[in-house]
Order: C-alpha cells, then structure tokens, then sequence
C-alpha cells in the first residue's frame, strides 16, 4: 500500500484546505503575506534591533532611530505610581500586589466561602498602605494617588460593590411588586441610558450642589460611587437575562422542596444563571477596567494621564509611542487575564461541584 500523498495529509494540505481553496482566499492571503512582509521588519527594527535601553538622554534616542525604553526606565515611577511622595512609592506598589493577591485568590474556588474576609483584609491593607497614618507611615493625602494603584482601587472596589448591588437589581427588576419594579426598571434604564462621562460630571460638579452647607465628600469617593452605580447597572441585565433564560421547572423544583425566596434563589436559581452570563459579566469587567482612565475629567490621575504627564516632561518629550505602548501592554495583561480565567471559569463550571 503507498502512503498517502502530501496534498492530502501534512502542512500542505492543511494550505490548501484553509488558505489557498478558492481564488478569492488565495488572493487574501498573498496580499496579507505582502503586508505581513511590509509591516513586520520596520517594525521589529524600531522595537528591537534599533532601540535603546541605557541610553544617556532623549538626543541619544533619537539618533539611534529605534524605540527608546530608556524613556521607561527613566519615567516608569512617574507612570505607575504619578505623583505619590517619591520615597513612599514602596507603599503602592505594596497595594498593587495586595490587589493581584486578592484577584489570585478570587480565582480559586476552594476560597470562595472565604471571599469576604479575604477581601475585608486585603482592602484594609491597601487602604493602611495607601492613606498611612499608623504604624509609623506618614499620612498620604488621595489627591495625591494616581497611576496603576489608583486604577485598580477604582475598577477592584466599584465592580466588588456593584456584583451585590446588580443581582439585588436584577430580582428587582424581576419582581411581582409593582413598586420594586418600577425603580430597579427606572434606575437601570436611566444609568444605562447615560454615558460614564456624565455620570462623572455629576458626581464630581453637580452632587457637591446638592450637599448641605460645609458637607463635603472626598473626589475619589465620588468617582468610585459614579463607577459603582454605572456597573451594577450593566451586570443587572446580564443577570437579568440569566435568570431569564434558567428553566420554570427549576422555580418549580424549589418552590415543591419548600424552599423560600431567597434559598432559593442562592442555592437553585442564581448559581444556574450566574454560570450563564459569565462572558457578558467579564466583558462588563474589562469595560468599567478601561474606563478608569476617564475620571481625568473629574482631577484624577490614571494610569493613562500619568503617561501623558510623563510624555510632557521636559528632558524627555515626545516619546509618546514608547509611553503608550507601556501602557497598552498594561491594559493587556490585565484585560486579557480576565478573558482566559473568564473562559476557564466556564469550563470548571460545567463540570460540576468541587
């Protein structure tokens, strides 16, 4: 018998079935391989082979004609930590990895009866590392936090006080009480029906308005309340439809074991529906992550905003493709993190109970 032929089986084949089966595809994938051929020299030019390191100053960057990482080893505090107090910038980054500490440990299921310490603790250690004032650190004002710290307090703390707030909404919104309906359907649909931007301005222009003479409450606080108040909006019709899409028999199967309202819903009903819409919740998760660097509007200083500070500098200015990218890769690792965990999470699931 003779083996079979290498058109058939093999790399060629696999060509042939996928990239060359029509004239069409054939056409896209030699204008592709030409733009891949255009594209990927230059760039791998300017970000390996010409670019600097341990340059001395910007002149010697630019002569090289390559990208200049010297510009990030040079302003990389300024990016992640913006201006918290110079010497005291071991404290933050001591809160960054309390923060990804606490998402680690999220992702493990054999903790999730233990979430709630966990988090007590953790958010007390970022909030002691952070403010100061006892055990010997100095007090450390939030109108000076900024950066990678101040973006991962607002997008872990409002999305932890919004999942709560979001499945309440969505019972409400799925209530047979008429009034409690009414407001989950009035507040979500107002939230949702409003940009992020314009939350913040009201948070941060328009509520201080409202307050009583001498009452005040703190700017970040306001802009992590705006960023609690638009996710749980978003997260409730993700769940929303989660319960909608859970069998009737399933209410049935409860209602007949006699379990009330609310066994019911945390031991049969949201546990189905939560396992549901767990892509629609993380993409929620990456958005409310990304739309941190918004609360530039309202004097804080993101991630994004302490790169284009860092940009401004005098010595070193210009550099704006080296910070972004910084930046870009960042947002990546976080955001794309969340997706596989996400996707992960969906697979365990199915396979039942630990």
């Amino acid at each position: 018998m003779r083996p079979p032929s290498s058109l058939r089986l093999g790399p060629l084949a696999w060509l042939r079935a996928n990239l060359f089966n029509s004239w069409l595809n054939s056409l896209i994938t030699l204008v592709l391989l030409w733009m891949l051929l255009e594209l990927v020299p230059p760039l791998l030019r300017w970000l390996v082979f010409n670019a600097q390191v341990s340059a001395p100053d910007a002149q010697a960057c630019r002569a090289a004609g390559g990208a200049c990482w010297a510009f990030i080893r040079e302003k990389y505090r300024l990016i992640l930590f913006s201006t918290y107090p110079y010497d005291q910038q071991w404290r933050p980054l001591l809160a960054i990895l309390a923060i990804m500490a606490m998402l680690a440990a999220s992702c493990d299921r054999r903790l999730w009866r233990w979430l709630p310490l966990l988090w007590l603790g953790g958010l007390g250690t970022v909030a002691v590392l952070m403010w100061g004032g006892v055990f010997g650190l100095p007090f450390v004002e939030n109108r000076l936090w900024g950066g990678l710290p101040l973006t991962l307090i607002l997008a872990t703390v409002g999305l932890m006080a919004a999942f709560p707030l979001s499945i309440l909404l969505a019972l409400a919104r799925r209530s047979d009480m008429p009034v409690i309906r009414a407001v989950a359907v009035i507040y979500i649909e107002l939230i949702r029906g409003v940009p992020l931007v314009s939350l913040l301005f009201m948070a941060s222009i328009m509520l201080p308005l409202f307050l009583p003479a001498g009452v005040t409450i703190d700017k970040l606080l306001r802009a992590q309340i705006a960023f609690i108040l638009f996710a749980s909006a978003f997260l409730a019709e993700s769940i929303r439809a989660g319960l909608q899409a859970i069998p009737h028999g399933q209410y049935e199967a409860a209602d007949a074991l006699g379990l009330g309202y609310w066994r019911k819903m945390r031991l049969v009903v949201l546990p189905q529906a939560l396992t549901l819409v767990i892509p629609p919740m993380v993409n929620t998760f990456i958005v409310v992550f990304k739309d941190t660097s918004l609360v530039v509007i309202v004097g804080l200083l993101d991630l994004l905003t302490s790169a284009k500070i860092s940009i401004n500098s005098a010595d070193w200015r210009g550099f704006y493709r080296e910070a972004y990218l910084f930046i870009a890769v960042i947002y990546f690792v976080f955001c794309f993190f969340m997706s596989r965990y996400s996707q992960w999470l969906e697979r365990d699931l199915r396979r039942g109970p630990i």
